[in-house]
């Protein structure tokens, strides 16, 4: 499979993407050093080779969920910087 520069500019529009002439040859060129790449990986025997889901065999690391008491209002706003009643205030960012 060979990209051409008429493949390399139909991708560049849809990614809404500008490129000059010497950009243009050079896209052209780096994306088919990257698909001949793919052809060699598709080259090698993986008959008896197992798929790999993971990079390791720990299974699910995380902790346990555990059901606790949530914190109290006055100890959440205790160190904000600016609250108002029993909020935190916040500088407005939607006009």
């Amino acid at each position: 499979m060979s990209v051409t520069r008429d493949d390399v500019a139909y991708i560049a529009a849809l990614s809404r993407l500008q490129f000059s002439d010497e950009e243009m040859a050079t896209m052209t060129t780096e994306l088919n050093s990257i698909l001949h790449y793919v052809e060699k990986l598709n080259e090698i025997d993986t008959d008896g080779v197992e798929p790999l889901s993971g990079i390791h065999d720990q299974m699910n690391v995380l902790r346990d969920d555990v059901e606790k008491d949530s914190i109290a209002t006055a100890l959440a706003l205790q160190n904000a910087p600016d609250r108002q009643d029993r909020f935190f205030k916040v500088p407005k960012v939607i006009g």
